[in-house]
């Protein structure tokens, strides 16, 4: 069987971790989704290391790990982190498998991201300016290359085919000519970091990923699909059009990897004790004030693949409610509890307040709308007995009853809460 991580917010949820926690129970670990602006952070030995197309499998040298078809491939930043991994001592040609249908992202994909963003000006929607939502736009467009393309004798004529078309597109921008020099410039000094990183990926293990997964399968392998990003950036269900360019929930695994949904078992959903976001777009129970930035402070919430700081709030119980819905989530996974030691009352938003309604359902068009968050206060524990516990039963009884709260609202289980970076920090509520 199937079983899914993926995160339940806005991305940055900890799912890296989590990945490498439960990734020792299964034989493989598969990324559906998403592309090299995820930023999964592991301490490996006690070494801080982000991975961000590989997936968090790979330390554990009994774990097989396949990039699936629904990621979009970046081969310069796929280089530098197999260099990282294998300076580690990893081999990444026993343990690491490439779908051949992974869309790759060429360096004009990166100056078609830098020019959407830069013409949009106060209503830029915060790309990490990868080349993502480019290439996922080429993929859905049917002009995509693809990592399968690279071991064709035609790949330098695909690729300068689709070059072209992305300097038509760049040249329908009213930038100005210093700006058109840049983009231009960008483009051909990226040009050759990335033909070299291509001619790395021809050697690595390529494969047809669907017939991959599916013998694995048959073979009685259990296989974890590990998400990036987050829920409420999925590009159909999250905060429109502040969102990524991919499925990031349960659905996605189907397409991204090939299984049909028959094998999908557990949902595991990760989510944060308070809430966070990176970039611009609607967030309900953001914090504009010391709070907010104590939050900041003691989650050292800045982003793993952009070092920007987050923005923070307290949890966020509607939006949780509404992607445990859309994922059918099965068990939950609490992280940085930790975080909160350092306050005395903590807040959940239990509903939204719109002109002067409540309700609990998310709105169409959250940008546009005014939402005021209903809070549910709740007792802190303001000590560091959660840090430092080392069994779920140990942790302080203020904490326990906010975690109760949570399972009630969502009708869901939190099953592990995370209290600390490392791996010994993931305590189970065996009662759950």
């Amino acid at each position: 069987m199937v079983d899914v991580l993926l995160g339940l917010q806005w991305g940055d949820e900890g799912k890296g971790k989590i990945v490498d926690y439960f990734a020792g129970k299964y034989d493989v670990i598969a990324r559906f989704q998403g592309g090299p602006n995820a930023g999964h952070t592991l301490y490996v030995d006690g070494q801080k290391v982000v991975l961000h197309t590989i997936p968090s499998g790979v330390f554990h040298k009994n774990t097989i790990n396949l990039i699936g078809n629904g990621v979009v491939l970046d081969p310069v930043t796929f280089k530098k982190e197999c260099d990282k991994i294998t300076a580690l001592g990893v081999d990444l040609k026993k343990n690491l498998f490439i779908a051949e249908r992974t869309h790759i992202i060429v360096p004009s994909h990166r100056a078609l991201d830098k020019a959407s963003e830069l013409s949009k000006g106060a209503e830029k929607i915060g790309s990490t300016l990868k080349g993502i939502g480019p290439a996922y736009m080429d993929k859905t467009g049917r002009n995509g290359l693809r990592v399968g393309d690279v071991l064709r004798s035609d790949f330098n004529e695909r690729y300068a085919k689709l070059k072209e078309k992305h300097q038509h597109l760049l040249a329908g921008y009213d930038f100005s000519a210093e700006i058109k020099a840049e983009i231009a410039k960008d483009i051909a000094e990226w040009e050759a970091e990335f033909f070299d990183a291509v001619t790395y990926l021809k050697q690595m293990n390529i494969v047809n990923g669907e017939y991959f997964i599916n013998e694995k399968l048959q073979a009685g392998k259990k296989i974890l699909a590990e998400g990036a990003q987050g829920s409420m950036l999925d590009v159909d269900f999250g905060t429109y059009p502040f969102v990524t360019s991919s499925s990031t929930i349960s659905a996605g695994v189907c397409s991204g990897l090939g299984v049909a949904p028959k094998w999908i078992k557990e949902v595991i959903g990760v989510t944060k004790a308070y809430c966070t976001r990176v970039g611009s777009g609607p967030f309900p129970t953001e914090l504009h004030d010391a709070t907010g930035e104590k939050l900041r402070a003691e989650g050292n919430e800045f982003g793993a693949t952009t070092g920007r700081p987050r923005r923070c709030g307290w949890i966020d119980l509607v939006a949780l409610n509404y992607t445990c819905m859309l994922s059918g989530v099965t068990q939950l996974v609490m992280t940085k509890s930790d975080v909160l030691d350092a306050f005395d009352e903590v807040y959940a938003c239990t509903a939204y307040e719109i002109d002067g309604q409540q309700t609990k359902a998310m709105p169409y068009q959250l940008n546009e709308t005014d939402v005021k968050p209903v809070w549910e206060q709740h007792k802190g524990w303001s000590d560091e007995t959660a840090a430092k516990s080392k069994h779920f039963n140990e942790l302080p009884a203020e904490m326990k009853l906010f975690v109760k709260a949570v399972e009630n609202y969502l009708q869901v289980p939190v099953k592990f809460v995370s209290n600390g970076p490392g791996r010994d920090q993931i305590l189970e509520q065996e009662n759950a």
